[in-house]
């Protein structure tokens, strides 16, 4: 009798909580040095860094969050697939999912305006539930950003393969960003013990 299929290997949490991590430390460091000049230029460069350094630090305390959200939302993914395409599919969705919110952010940050065409949003206004409709047009321009990955990596070889090669260089970089949160964390405590 064959035993209950096994979700996660300790490689491939690691590998799942290294994607996780990856696109919460790029937007941090992308902020921080974007931010350095004019906090620097406001008081001066230690508190630049000491910005940073917090940032870095909730960086890291968000990406385990998130890591533990995915991986537990792993376990309704089927046991069909083994568990490199289960880590590979969830690194996709959290990357997908990241890219979203970081359009999310510049949108507001922006002050970005992206006007509907007008037979759209007078079908939306005349229907008594624009709200609901522009929410579903949004859930489908999702969804086709969601669905081709999620089907090709599960069903492509070829795509499989680029998404683990992917995945490996990435965290390779992830593992280097790990070093900077621990420079943020010694410099939480040193800012913080003055």
């Amino acid at each position: 009798m064959p035993g209950k299929p096994k979700y996660y290997s300790k490689q491939g949490l690691w590998s799942l909580f290294l994607m996780c991590a990856f696109p919460l430390h790029v937007w941090t460091l992308l902020f921080f040095f974007n931010d350095y000049d004019w906090v620097a230029k406001r008081t001066n460069a230690w508190d630049a860094i000491g910005v940073g350094a917090y940032g870095l630090v909730f960086a890291f305390i968000e990406s385990a969050l998130v890591f533990l959200g995915v991986s537990l939302l792993g376990f309704l993914v089927s046991t069909k697939w083994d568990e490199n395409h289960r880590v590979a599919l969830l690194s996709a969705l959290v990357l997908i999912t990241s890219l979203w919110a970081m359009f999310g952010q510049l949108y507001i940050l922006w002050g970005l305006s992206i006007p509907l065409p007008a037979p759209l949003a007078l079908f939306f206004l005349q229907s008594g539930h624009p709200a609901r409709f522009l929410y579903l047009l949004i859930a489908a321009i999702i969804g086709l950003t969601v669905l081709p990955p999620t089907f090709l990596i599960l069903n492509s070889p070829k795509a499989m393969r680029f998404v683990t090669g992917s995945m490996d260089r990435i965290s390779l970089l992830t593992t280097f960003y790990f070093f900077f949160d621990f420079v943020g964390l010694i410099i939480v405590i040193v800012r913080n013990a003055g």
